[in-house]
């Protein structure tokens, strides 16, 4: 098999951060300097060559697996994968190829349909007034003025500028390409949820890890993104995916004045903008909580309405600084221009709607239910987790492996916690722990007999 010699990559390269390793290892693959099947120099020997850590060439590597374009074999070497034909990311992948038959999918992450509300009315009402929304305008608002006030009144702060996007995610991406450069550090929540790792090794930005108690992102882990210098923090508020984990007032309050006081008068830390996704919405039984209530010009909030009134939507509004958001808006007018006007015209009337509020709430209610009888279950069976709120569940695991295995055994599928962290290679090595993630959008009943299932495989 090919070898492709420590030599030959770095007379490849522009830099030597991570980011900028992975990035020009990945050119030469598009470019063909690099194919398919060879095996790259091992980690320490590349390291000596460019003169830097063993971690900044595994970090490195650890970017590239991501995308999908080397693997590691262990002892044998870091090898470069065929381009993948599929159109799905990496993590996407390897969940679509596991070939057993299940009966129970916990591991999606998805709502559950029928507790989403019903969007024919609120369709009929677009359609029966598609004057006042302009559908034929190039040049008419980009965000319905009604939708806007709306936004404007539920926003957990006053926000300067408010519009909406294709979605959380179109959200985040657009707000990081505004507000942080190639190469930048960016502060994550580890555990966290595996997309955005995916979008930050996209942007060739370099994940700085946030750790997760109780009550959201710990304080010493803030104090210590910020001295490793990251340029912006992603936040989610509230049912944090994948733990569940809600921001408390007190953990908000601390975390704005940390920030405030490790970031004024230093011209590179006032670039600092922490970026929330507040993606589960209202069916999350808890009040929308912000650091912009105290840091309105370092905060753009994400809301999404994918969960809480129907994934076609693909709305999220976007609220924070003007010159952040303002700066999205005319991004846009360059591409997409904007969310379709009589979708966001469908979702106005789905806000104000007492059968789709009901429903919503109905829905919000329900995962609560669903949350508090499953956690009940394990307690049941000698499993006692930690609280949270949202559609997903955070079950701590003696062996990863073996639990995955044995709820797969029995028909259940659920996601591997590993996949969840921002640096996968701190992992608990095999054998010494793990955690799952479960989905409650798909558990309606069984509750007793799911439970004993997933506590069996927690111990295995």
């Amino acid at each position: 098999m090919p070898q492709i010699t420590a030599a030959q990559i770095a007379a490849g390269l522009e830099g030597h951060s991570p980011a900028q390793i992975a990035a020009g290892v990945a050119r030469m693959v598009n470019e063909g300097t690099v194919s398919a099947g060879d095996r790259l120099p091992i980690v320490r020997d590349l390291a000596t060559r460019l003169g830097v850590s063993t971690g900044t060439v595994g970090a490195a590597w650890n970017t590239l697996s991501a995308l999908g374009l080397v693997e590691s074999r262990g002892r044998a070497g870091t090898f470069v994968l065929p381009t993948p034909a599929s159109w799905l990311p990496p993590r996407y992948r390897r969940a679509r190829n596991i070939d057993t038959e299940v009966h129970l999918d916990l591991s999606t992450g998805t709502p559950d349909p029928s507790l989403l509300p019903d969007i024919r009315e609120p369709l009929m009402v677009a359609a029966a007034n598609l004057e006042l929304v302009q559908v034929n305008s190039y040049l008419a608002p980009p965000v319905l003025p009604r939708l806007e006030s709306l936004l404007q009144d539920t926003w957990p702060f006053r926000a300067q500028r408010i519009t909406v996007v294709n979605g959380a995610m179109d959200g985040l991406i657009r707000t990081l390409n505004q507000v942080v450069r190639f190469g930048d550090r960016v502060a994550v929540e580890s555990p966290g949820y595996p997309p955005v790792f995916d979008i930050l090794d996209q942007l060739g930005l370099v994940r700085v890890p946030l750790g997760l108690d109780h009550a959201g992102a710990t304080p010493g882990s803030v104090k210590a993104a910020i001295a490793a210098g990251a340029r912006a923090m992603i936040l989610q508020p509230r049912a944090q995916n994948p733990t569940g984990v809600s921001m408390t007032p007190t953990r908000v309050r601390e975390l704005a004045t940390i920030i405030r006081a490790r970031t004024s008068g230093t011209s590179g830390g006032n670039r600092l903008v922490i970026i929330e996704d507040d993606h589960s919405g209202r069916i999350a039984p808890v009040r929308d909580m912000s650091l912009g209530t105290y840091l309105p010009d370092r905060v753009v909030h994400v809301r999404s309405y994918s969960k809480t009134h129907g994934p076609d939507l693909r709305i999220a509004g976007v609220g924070g600084p003007a010159h952040v958001v303002d700066a999205i808006v005319a991004r846009r007018l360059m591409g997409a221009g904007w969310t379709s006007r009589v979708l966001q015209m469908v979702l106005a009337s789905m806000l104000t709607d007492t059968r789709a509020q009901a429903a919503v709430a109905h829905a919000s209610q329900e995962y609560a239910n669903r949350r508090t009888l499953f956690a009940k279950a394990l307690a049941d069976n000698g499993l006692v987790i930690t609280p949270g709120d949202g559609l997903t569940m955070w079950i701590p695991v003696a062996n990863e492996e073996a639990a995955m295995a044995r709820l797969l055994a029995a028909g259940i599928r659920a996601s591997a916690g590993s996949e969840f962290l921002a640096h996968p290679e701190n992992a608990p090595a095999p054998g010494s722990g793990g955690h799952l993630r479960i989905t409650l959008g798909a558990l309606r009943s069984d509750f007793d007999a799911v439970a004993a299932i997933v506590a069996r495989a927690a111990r295995a």
